[in-house]
């Protein structure tokens, strides 16, 4: 008798706030739908953030890492890292999950849905933003960090940007145009930054060489944020560093519902993952139970069908439909939503009506 399909190793990782709300909430609907599909999905629960440092004396225990290393991928809640305290152990995690299993590349979709307050109806476009370079100073040095004051009155801060770096990013969003409509856009500042974005633009033409099929394009930030609000359908994936990407997509994500509806997923060159919602921890409303879980169950969503694939298990594709068809089921229902999308729902009953739908689409 043959086997059947390998489980998929996944971590749980709630992060601070309302992550103690929206990462359970996630799990809860990703494995209703892989019941549904038959996937065998083997969950490990991951202590990180405060109250990681409160049960074991540091944001990221010793261990994290190893554990993670042997998942496949895992859910990423969000961190409140502003608020830890001023000592050695209250270090903010996720640049160094980024960093540690390089996971280049942030994508980030933006689509609308009906009557919950979009600015624009049909908007189904993807940034996906660099990861591990750029300004970000807490990434883009080896030891010490990328901003530093050396004297009372000067701040310094470093951008780095790579060939390699370049070269990563831009592939990935050159597999992604190529899954959809064949068109990838480079935002970017050449005319200022002649050195960095002219060598993020070189490499990407120079990497695009290998893609005849995908029409690249580009565009100067500031046009790209202007012409982003008043004509967002002239986009379909675009590509950009690191800093760019973090303000764009908080712009792209204020056109279709705000934060809540900003999922994303980190990727690198193998098949591992990480879910992470592009949104922060949200301390003024945790524990209300009124928390958009959206944006971190779309990204889960995303994290299954990115490891169906990569894995060659059809079941987790189908499992990631089978919750893309729950959600859009319960965002077309005002009684589900959440009250920053014209909803009168809250948490718990935007899941209900996600596993209502899974279950009549299964």
């Amino acid at each position: 008798m043959s086997a059947g399909p390998r489980a998929l190793r996944l971590g749980a990782l709630n992060g601070d706030d309302i992550g103690h709300e929206i990462v359970p909430a996630s799990v809860q609907v990703a494995q209703a739908a892989a019941d549904r599909a038959g996937l065998q999905i083997d969950w490990t629960q991951v202590p990180i953030g405060a109250a990681a440092l409160e049960s074991h004396g540091h944001t990221m225990p010793n261990g994290t890492l190893d554990t993670l290393d042997a998942l496949d991928g895992w859910i990423l809640g969000p961190i409140g890292h502003r608020d830890y305290p001023k000592v050695p152990e209250a270090i903010n995690p996720h640049p160094i999950l980024r960093k540690h299993f390089d996971l280049f590349a942030n994508v980030r979709p933006t689509r609308s849905y009906p009557d919950i307050g979009c600015l624009f109806d049909d908007i189904d476009l993807v940034i996906v933003r660099e990861n591990n370079e750029g300004f970000q100073p807490d990434r883009n040095v080896v030891a010490g960090s990328g901003e530093f004051r050396p004297t009372e009155d000067v701040t310094i801060s470093v951008r780095v940007i790579t060939v390699e770096g370049c070269r990563k990013v831009v592939r990935a969003a050159l597999d992604l145009a190529r899954s959809r409509n064949k068109r990838l856009t480079l935002v970017h500042k050449n005319t200022v930054f002649k050195l960095g974005c002219g060598m993020f633009v070189d490499t990407a033409y120079e990497v695009a060489r290998d893609y005849p099929d995908v029409t690249v394009d580009e565009c100067i930030v500031d046009t790209f944020a202007m012409r982003l609000l008043r004509d967002p359908w002239a986009f379909d994936t675009v590509v950009t560093t690191n800093m760019f990407g973090d303000i764009l997509t908080d712009e792209a994500a204020g056109m279709v519902g705000g934060l809540g509806m900003a999922p994303g997923l980190c990727i690198g060159r193998g098949a591992k993952a990480m879910a992470q919602a592009t949104h922060g921890s949200a301390p003024d409303i945790a524990g209300q139970g009124i928390a958009n879980p959206y944006a971190m169950i779309e990204s889960t969503r995303m994290l299954l069908d990115h490891l169906g694939r990569a894995h060659e298990l059809p079941q987790a594709v189908a499992a990631a439909d089978l919750l893309r068809q729950g959600i859009d089921a319960a965002l077309a229902d005002p009684a589900c939503r959440t009250g920053d999308i014209n909803g009168t729902g809250n948490t718990a009953t935007m899941v209900e009506g996600i596993l209502r739908g899974i279950a009549a689409a299964a």
